[in-house]
C-alpha cells in the first residue's frame, strides 16, 4: 500500500497577500510528509499572474514565476491569463526561469503546427513504489482572442483522445490538469472514465470534498490562493483504490515571518518600476465619475477612436478607478487608472443591428450604472454609467444618430469598445451578429498612454 499526496493551486491571480502563507505551507507539508516516507507531488493550475498587481504588470509575469519556484510545483499548467495576458513574445519568455515543467496540451503555434518548446503536451512522474501518473493540461479555448495573438487553442475533444492513446500504454494513472471550469470538468469526467483525476480551475469554484463523476474525482481549490487543495491517493497493486479531496484554507495557516513586510515589499517593488517609466506631462487634471461621463473618460473614449481608426467609440465609466493628476504621467499611474487586462474591440454591425445594440445598452443602463461585476477582465468596482462618443440617443423620440445622422438600415457602422463587451451578457447583439476584431497587442491603459504620450509629450527634466 502507497499514499500519495498531491497539493493543487489554482486561479491565484497575483494575490500574492496569500502567497508566503502558501509557499510556507506547501515548504513545510511537503517536509513533513516526506520525513513520514509519504509521497508528495504539487501542481498549480493556472492564472497564478493576473496584471491587476503593480509586479506582475512591470515584470510581464515573471515575477510570478519566481515566486512559484518557491514551491518547487512538479508541474503547471496555463490560464488565460497567463495565455490571452501575455503577448506571444512574453508568453515565449515567461517560464525561462521556472524550476518546473510546464504542461499544456491545447496550445500549438498559429503558424508552424507545432506546441510551444517551452510546454510539453504531457509528463510523466512516478513515485517511490514505482507507480506512473500521467499529467496533461488543458486550458480554456478562446479563439477569438489567441488566434491574432499568434496561438491556435484546441478544443478539449481535439486532443483528449490523442493524449489519452499516447499515455494509456506509458502510466498507471492519469491525471488532468483543467483549466477548463467545472461544467467542461464534469463533462470530459463522464466522457472519459479512464482519466483518475481532474484537478479543476478557471471558474473558481471551490470543491471543499471533492466531487466523484463516474471513476473520476474533481478537486478545486477556489480562487485567489484562498484555499490550497489536497488530495490522497492509496495505491495498491499499482492501481488507485481510493481518492479523496479537501481543502485548507489559508487565512487558517501559520504565517511567516515578516509577512506584512513580504507583501508590502511586493507592492512596492511593482510601484517603484512602473514609476521609472514616464509616460506624458498633462495640463490638468481628469476627473473620474463612475455614475457618470467625465474628463478621463472623454479621454479614454478619443484615445479609442484613434487607436481603431473608428468614428465612434462607447465606454463603461466604471473601468476608470481614480483621476489622473496634473503633471507626470507614469507607467504606475495608467495602471491605477485601468488595470484591466482588457484590450480594444472594433466591432461593425449594420444599422438596424446598431440601433439594437444602443437599445440593449439603453435598457441597462440604470441596472448598470451601480453594478458590481466581478471577473471576464473587469478588475473593478461596479460597470458604471454607459458613455458614447459619435454616437447619440434622443430618450423621447428612441431616435440613435451617428455624427449628429439618423442611422441608415442598411449602411455598414465601426465602433470600437473593449472586448469585454463581448463577453458579458448585457448586449448579445455585439456577438451573436457583430463583425469582431480584437486589436492586439495593447491594453486599453496602453492605448490610453499612446494617446496622452502623442498629445501631451513627456517634458524633459532639468540637467
Amino acid at each position: 500500500m502507497e499514499r500519495i499526496h498531491i497539493y493543487h493551486t489554482n486561479d491565484i491571480h497575483s494575490h500574492l497577500e496569500n502567497w508566503p502563507r502558501i509557499s510556507a505551507y506547501l515548504h513545510e507539508e511537503s517536509k513533513r510528509l516526506k520525513q513520514e516516507n509519504e509521497t508528495v507531488f504539487s501542481f498549480d493550475i493556472g492564472d497564478a499572474c493576473d496584471r491587476v498587481h503593480p509586479l506582475t504588470e512591470a515584470t510581464d509575469g515573471k515575477a510570478n514565476i519566481r515566486l512559484l519556484n518557491e514551491v518547487k510545483y512538479d508541474a503547471v499548467t496555463i490560464g488565460n491569463n497567463e495565455g490571452i495576458g501575455s503577448s506571444k513574445k512574453q508568453l515565449n519568455h515567461l517560464y525561462d526561469e521556472a524550476n518546473f515543467p510546464v504542461v499544456i496540451s491545447n496550445l500549438y503555434d498559429y503558424k508552424t503546427g507545432y506546441p510551444p518548446e517551452w510546454a510539453k503536451i504531457f509528463h510523466i512522474i512516478q513515485t517511490e513504489s514505482g507507480h506512473k501518473i500521467g499529467l496533461f493540461g488543458l486550458t480554456a479555448p478562446f479563439p477569438t482572442s489567441y488566434k491574432p495573438i499568434g496561438w491556435n487553442v484546441k478544443n478539449p475533444d481535439e486532443v483528449i483522445g490523442d493524449i489519452l492513446e499516447l499515455l494509456s500504454p506509458l502510466v498507471d494513472s492519469i491525471i488532468l490538469l483543467s483549466h477548463l471550469g467545472i461544467g467542461e470538468d464534469q463533462r470530459i469526467a463522464e466522457m472519459y472514465p479512464m482519466i483518475s483525476v481532474i484537478i479543476g480551475s478557471h471558474t473558481h469554484h471551490l470543491l471543499p470534498n471533492g466531487k466523484k463523476v463516474r471513476n473520476t474525482l474533481l478537486a478545486a481549490a477556489g480562487k485567489y490562493g484562498q484555499y490550497v487543495g489536497h488530495i490522497e491517493l492509496e495505491i495498491d497493486e499499482n492501481k488507485i483504490i481510493t481518492a479523496e479531496a479537501t481543502v485548507k484554507e489559508t487565512a487558517t495557516m501559520k504565517p511567516p515571518k515578516n509577512e506584512k513586510w513580504i507583501i508590502e515589499g511586493y507592492e512596492t517593488k511593482g510601484h517603484q518600476l512602473l514609476n521609472e517609466q514616464v509616460i506624458a506631462t498633462i495640463p490638468s487634471n481628469y476627473s473620474v465619475n463612475w455614475q457618470g461621463n467625465s474628463e478621463l473618460v472623454t479621454l479614454g473614449l478619443e484615445s479609442l477612436k484613434e487607436y481603431a481608426h473608428t468614428d465612434a467609440a462607447i465606454l463603461n465609466a466604471g473601468l476608470f478607478m481614480q483621476p489622473l493628476i496634473e503633471g507626470t504621467v507614469t507607467k504606475d499611474a495608467l495602471h491605477q487608472v485601468l488595470p484591466h487586462p482588457m484590450r480594444i474591440l472594433r466591432c461593425t454591425l449594420d444599422g438596424e443591428n446598431l440601433t439594437r445594440l444602443i437599445y440593449e445598452m439603453e435598457k441597462n443602463r440604470l441596472f448598470l450604472r451601480n453594478f458590481p461585476i466581478k471577473g471576464i477582465g473587469f478588475r473593478g468596482k461596479v460597470f458604471g454609467e454607459i458613455c458614447y462618443n459619435g454616437v447619440t440617443y434622443d430618450k423621447i423620440t428612441g431616435e440613435v444618430n451617428w455624427l449628429g445622422e439618423p442611422i441608415e438600415p442598411a449602411k455598414q457602422y465601426t465602433f470600437a469598445t473593449v472586448d469585454h463587451f463581448m463577453f458579458i451578457p448585457f448586449f448579445p447583439t455585439i456577438e451573436i451578429i457583430g463583425t469582431n476584431e480584437v486589436l492586439f497587442p495593447f491594453f486599453i491603459r496602453n492605448v490610453l498612454g499612446q494617446y496622452l504620450k502623442k498629445h501631451y509629450p513627456a517634458k524633459k527634466s532639468a540637467e
